[in-house]
């Protein structure tokens, strides 16, 4: 059986869900958490971001997978999944390091669509 190009490359994490639009038009300081209440490793890493979250004033957006289906299957026991912007930044656990040089470049785009 073939398969035309567009179906192979289709990715399995984007659809036409309202999330995955919202998410794409996220200003690029604008943190999405995707968790569920009780999880511990979403609560971790809530706690450790915190602190880099208030240095850039970013915004958070924290979305209880488990209120919408396909979210949840998507995610399922992948969380938490956090996005800075519309980029994937980290999963299960966030590198402090690498979670502020992702800021800073943020930071950096948000700068750059401020026009002077």
């Amino acid at each position: 059986m073939r398969r035309i190009l567009s179906e192979v490359l289709e990715s399995k994490t984007m659809s036409n869900h309202p999330e995955d639009a919202r998410l794409a038009a996220a200003n690029p300081l604008e943190l999405t958490i995707y968790g569920r209440p009780g999880c511990h490793l979403c609560e971790e890493a809530k706690a450790a971001m915190t602190p880099l979250i208030k240095e850039f004033g970013a915004t958070v957006r924290e979305v209880n997978i488990d209120e919408d289906e396909e979210l949840a299957e998507r995610y399922s026991w992948d969380i938490p999944v956090i996005f800075i912007g519309s980029r994937k930044a980290a999963k299960h656990r966030v590198d402090l390091g690498q979670f502020r040089r992702q800021l800073e470049e943020a930071r950096g785009k948000a700068r750059g669509m401020v026009k002077k």
